[in-house]
């Protein structure tokens, strides 16, 4: 099943509370706003985000959580593409993908961005760093 954002310019933006439970949240609200924008929950596209909103948001509570802070979670519709924001409030620790060592059950998350995603990166704000994703809406 395909779907495409039609609504350029619409933007969503929430704070979570830098937990496991806010994690899983921001992965749920996401798949919400996207059928409201008529992305279909089990599309490739809702399935895309889910998987990077789901990776992007446990490492800002893995390894970018600081005491009392919140993370957030924007997605932005721009011209044919879904981009997917989640910031938190740790900015000297980087994201990087590293070589999984075999057998290993963890350290996939940003090759499965990197995998989906058209584009995806990093960029420092005043408190803390943003990561970033993008997929393209027509499929």
């Amino acid at each position: 099943m395909n779907a495409e954002i039609t609504l350029a310019g619409a933007e969503f933006a929430q704070r979570f509370s830098a937990t496991r439970r806010g994690a899983r949240l921001a992965r749920r609200l996401a798949l919400h706003q996207l059928d409201a924008w008529g992305v279909p929950y089990g599309s490739e596209l809702s399935g895309d985000a889910a998987v990077i909103v789901s990776e992007l948001a446990a490492n800002a509570v893995l390894h970018g959580m600081v005491p009392g802070r919140d993370f957030e979670l924007r997605l932005t519709v721009l011209a044919g593409t879904l981009r997917i924001e989640v910031s938190d409030a740790r900015g000297e620790r980087e994201p990087e993908v590293r070589p999984s060592r075999p057998g290993a059950e963890s350290g996939f998350g940003l090759h499965l961005v990197g995998a989906l995603a058209t584009a995806w990166g990093v960029k420092d704000r005043a408190v803390g760093k943003t990561v970033w994703a993008e997929l393209a809406t027509a499929r």
